[in-house]
């Protein structure tokens, strides 16, 4: 049986989400030479209002609680991660630097910002499945994420995603919450940014992955650097396809999927993917180093 280690896209940040990490002075002052500025005020209530700052912290402290997780002895099998989450996941692969992460998670969070400004972004819809949604959405709004089968997100401008959160409450959905992401992800409307980062990364040396990359957009398990490379650069304007990649580590022999902090969405979602096999999936946030340890030392034995 494997591990999984898991990281979240934009949703969970908080305030403060970087002041009491693991071997926080050294990755925060590593950081802070990369970037030119101190990365310590990425986390301030007013600055994780924009794109840029909250792809920062959620890069910096997905791979400052792995890397942790890692010097003491848990070693992942494979690595996702959910739109931003592919980027710590490609450095705790071994695929991707760190430095190399910062400086392409800075593009890419100005490049979405820059595109849309204002007025857009990501609706959640439960109780729905994809057939029931699609034909609700128009031209202008867009399926940006499919998390569960009846956990679906949209994408669009906010006037957009008003009308289709007001055709699926009629059409019998359970919950309709806007998210705290403010550009309009998964989409072709990000098409071109996904482009100017894909040119970025010509200029970045990757490496074959050391564990299983698995995309959370394709669902499929990626080794070579200029595939790793193409799956980073166009996730943001693909839809993420959670479910299928969580389907796809069940099927691949994970027993243990650990969700980087912060947050515990994405340990809902792998339970509810591997119902019916020995899988178990916990949140590093919520049940700490010390139950992972157990865990991990009962898969090995096992």
């Amino acid at each position: 049986m494997k591990i999984l280690f898991s990281f979240p896209g934009q949703g969970p940040q908080r305030p403060g989400m970087l002041q009491q990490l693991p071997d926080g002075d050294t990755l925060l002052e590593q950081a802070s030479a990369v970037l030119n500025q101190d990365v310590r005020q990425l986390d301030t209530a007013t600055a994780l209002q924009h794109t840029r700052a909250v792809q920062l912290s959620l890069l910096i402290a997905g791979v400052a609680h792995a890397r942790e997780l890692q010097r003491q002895g848990i070693e992942p099998d494979i690595t996702c991660g959910l739109s931003i989450g592919a980027f710590p996941a490609a450095v705790i692969a071994g695929a991707l630097t760190f430095e190399d992460a910062l400086r392409l998670v800075a593009l890419r969070g100005t490049l979405m910002e820059e595109a849309y400004p204002s007025g857009y972004g990501l609706t959640a819809i439960l109780g729905l499945n994809e057939r029931e949604l699609l034909p609700l959405l128009g031209s202008d709004c867009w399926l940006a994420n499919i998390n569960a089968p009846l956990q679906l997100v949209i994408a669009g401008s906010e006037a957009a995603m008003s009308r289709v959160a007001t055709r699926a409450r009629q059409a019998g959905a359970q919950k309709v919450h806007r998210l705290a992401v403010s550009v309009p992800s998964h989409c072709a409307l990000l098409a071109e940014p996904a482009l100017k980062l894909a040119t970025a990364f010509q200029e970045v040396q990757l490496s074959p992955a050391r564990c299983a990359y698995l995309s959370g957009s394709t669902a499929r398990v990626l080794w070579q650097p200029e595939q790793i490379a193409e799956d980073l650069a166009k996730n943001m304007s693909r839809t993420v396809r959670w479910h299928e990649a969580m389907v796809a580590a069940r099927e691949r022999d994970v027993g243990l999927a650990i969700e980087m902090p912060p947050g515990s969405v994405l340990t809902g979602l792998a339970r509810g993917a591997f119902c019916g096999s020995a899988g178990e999936a916990i949140a590093l946030e919520q049940s700490g180093a010390l139950l992972a340890h157990r865990l991990a030392e009962r898969l090995k034995s096992s």
